[in-house]
């Protein structure tokens, strides 16, 4: 295998006496979908916040030099007041031909005399994936971007975002609760609870029966057949099992 495009050891952040993050270590390699899982509040947005440096953290980061990465946040309100489209919008992030040429790989050249502010939810999730990729990134770090997606457009969107990877050859981080969708084209899933729970290719996790139990069961999180000293609440907390 390649050499990880980002790797983090031991990260740990706090926000006052809250501990929020507790040890994670990640590693993600060019043409790798990453996954991660979790329940709400486990730490799943702090985790990608601290990888792209948006809030600190103690522990190591390793970047490949050079590392572009495109991202998509979880959260992105266009502002109602401010008129402005979808073409002018991408090009505050990159010229006009790069612009231009990433909504038409995600299929809404169409919409590129829009408002922003006038975008469905599926087509603004379009043109937040085509904002990443404009600049033909190396890693796409995506917070749920299937938010506001409609169910008939939740598979197409990420079947649109395997594609990418295969065609820009980049490594993909993605948090979703839609396992159901995604797991047919993550390579590996990470369940986060604060620290990593578990974690494995995903090809061998969806065959196994407890999977597939407990998934169908809880919808939100599911277990993973790998060897670890704990299981899960339906809320997510961690119960010690003592072999």
């Amino acid at each position: 295998m390649t050499d990880p495009l980002i790797t983090a050891k031991q990260l740990t952040v706090d926000a006052g006496s809250l501990r929020i993050l507790d040890g994670v270590s990640l590693a993600i390699h060019p043409r790798e979908i990453v996954t991660l899982i979790g329940p709400n509040g486990s730490g799943k947005t702090t985790l990608l916040k601290a990888l792209l440096g948006l809030v600190c953290a103690k522990g190591e980061i390793v970047r490949r030099a050079g590392l572009k990465i495109g991202y998509v946040p979880q959260q992105f309100t266009p502002d109602f007041s401010l008129p402005i489209t979808v073409r002018r919008f991408l090009s505050l992030f990159a010229g006009r031909e790069a612009g231009d040429a990433a909504l038409a790989r995600v299929a809404v050249s169409d919409l590129s005399e829009r408002q922003l502010s006038a975008l469905s939810g599926g087509e603004l999730a379009r043109v937040l994936l085509a904002r990443a990729i404009a600049g033909k990134p190396d890693l796409l770090v995506l917070d749920e971007p299937l938010a506001g997606v409609d169910i008939s457009g939740e598979a197409a969107l990420y079947r649109l975002i395997a594609e990418i990877r295969d065609e820009l050859g980049c490594g993909v981080l993605l948090v979703s609760h839609d396992l159901h969708v995604v797991i047919g084209q993550a390579d590996k899933v990470v369940c986060l609870n604060h620290h990593v729970c578990c974690e494995g290719d995903a090809h061998d996790v969806v065959r196994d029966p407890a999977f597939l139990e407990l998934f169908g069961a809880r919808g939100e999180l599911a277990l993973y057949p790998h060897h670890h000293d704990h299981t899960h609440t339906i809320s997510g907390e961690p119960v010690h099992v003592h072999r």
